[in-house]
C-alpha cells in the first residue's frame, strides 16, 4: 500500500487508519505488507510518526531533495537541512523504515555540492535512497526562477559524473543498486516501485489516481468536488479508460524492465507476449551492446552502469 501523490502526511493518524481498514476490508493484504506514506520533512514529528505507525504504516518516504540549505532555497522547499536530518532521525528512532529522495544536477550545483549532500544523507543511514537528475519542463516555475536569478545547470558531463559518483558512494556505504535511480539496504527494496518495473498491476484510489490492470489503464477525475460527487452517487470516478494494445503492453514491459539492474528476463517476455526480443530488436540493439552500454547474459538483457546514462536512447528502441 502506498500513500502518495500530494502530501498524504497532512492526514491525521485516524484518517490513515480508516483508509487502511478499508483496504483490508476490500482486499486480502499480505502478511507483513509494505505500507508507505510519503511525507515532507516539515510534517514529521514524534507524535505524527507514532500515529502513522499505530495506524499500520511501516515505511515513510521523505522528500529531502538536498541537504544543503542554499539548494533547498533555490528549490522553494519549506524545510531546512537540519529539519530533514531531524525527520530521518525521528523515523529511524521510531523503528520505521526510511526512504529519502535526493535530486542531482540542481541549479548552480557543483559536483562538490552534490557529494556533500549525498554524503550527509548516507551518514543518516536511511534504508532506501532514490536520486534523480533534475528534469526541467518548458513551463516549470523553476525554469523561470533560474532565468531571473541567473542560475545555470552544470555541463552534461558533470551531471553524468554526479550520477556515477553518487553510486560509488552508495556502493561503499553498503547499499545495493536495484534500479537506475534507486538503492537500498539488503532486504529493503521498495515493493511498490517493483510493481511498476516488473510489469505488474496496480489500483489507484483518490483524485487523479492512475491504475493498470488486466490490460487496461485508467485515471480518476482530478477535481475533488467532482470525485466526491461521483463516489457519493455510486459511480466509478474514472475520467479516462482505455485498453492497451499488445504492442503497448510489450513496450511498457521492456521499457520498465530495462530500468532494473537485473534487466529483462527474455524467456519471461517470450512466454507472456510471444515475442523473441533479440530476433525483433537485436539489430537495433547491436550498437549499444558493442559500445558496452548493454549486456546480454544468462538469458537477460540489462544496462551496464554507464549504459544507464543512455537509458532513454536504449529504451527508445522498444517504443
Amino acid at each position: 500500500v502506498y500513500f502518495g501523490g500530494g502530501t498524504p502526511s497532512l492526514l491525521e493518524a485516524d484518517e490513515v487508519a480508516a483508509l487502511l481498514a478499508a483496504c483490508r476490508e476490500a482486499f486480502d493484504l499480505a502478511p507483513g505488507a509494505e505500507v508507505t506514506l510519503e511525507a515532507n520533512p516539515e510534517n514529521v514529528d514524534a507524535a505524527a510518526l507514532r500515529g502513522w505507525m499505530d495506524a499500520g504504516v511501516t515505511r515513510v518516504s521523505l522528500g529531502v531533495q538536498s541537504l544543503l540549505d542554499d539548494e533547498l532555497a533555490r528549490l522553494g522547499r519549506r524545510h531546512s537541512a537540519v529539519r530533514a536530518k531531524e525527520a530521518i532521525g525521528l523515523a529511524r528512532a521510531a523503528g520505521c523504515d526510511v526512504s529519502a529522495d535526493l535530486m542531482l544536477w540542481l541549479p548552480a550545483q557543483s559536483r562538490a555540492d552534490c557529494a556533500a549532500s549525498i554524503g550527509a544523507l548516507l551518514d543518516l543511514g536511511p534504508a532506501h535512497v532514490s536520486f534523480y537528475l533534475l528534469e526541467l519542463y518548458p513551463n516549470a516555475p523553476l525554469r523561470e526562477e533560474m532565468a531571473r536569478a541567473g542560475w545555470s545547470l552544470a555541463p552534461d558531463d558533470d551531471a553524468a559524473a554526479m550520477y556515477l559518483e553518487t553510486l560509488e558512494r552508495t556502493d561503499a556505504a553498503g547499499y545495493e543498486q536495484y534500479e537506475i535511480s534507486n538503492v537500498a539496504r539488503p532486504g529493503k527494496r521498495c515493493r511498490h516501485n517493483l510493481k511498476y518495473w516488473r510489469d505488474g498491476a496496480w489500483l489507484g484510489f483518490g483524485c487523479g489516481a492512475h491504475s493498470t490492470r488486466a490490460g487496461c489503464r485508467w485515471r480518476n477525475v482530478a477535481e475533488t468536488g467532482r470525485y466526491v460527487d461521483m463516489i457519493g452517487r455510486g459511480l466509478p470516478p474514472v475520467a479516462e479508460r482505455r485498453r492497451l494494445t499488445h504492442e503497448e503492453r510489450l513496450g511498457d514491459a521492456l521499457f520498465t524492465g530495462l530500468r532494473l539492474v537485473d534487466g529483462i528476463d527474455l524467456e519471461q517476455v517470450r512466454q507472456r507476449y510471444g515475442v523473441d526480443v533479440m530476433a525483433r530488436y537485436g539489430e537495433a540493439l547491436v550498437p549499444f551492446l558493442e559500445g558496452g552500454w548493454l549486456v546480454l547474459q544468462a538469458g537477460r538483457l540489462r544496462l551496464t552502469r554507464r549504459g544507464m546514462l543512455l537509458a532513454n536512447e536504449v529504451m527508445g528502441t522498444f517504443v
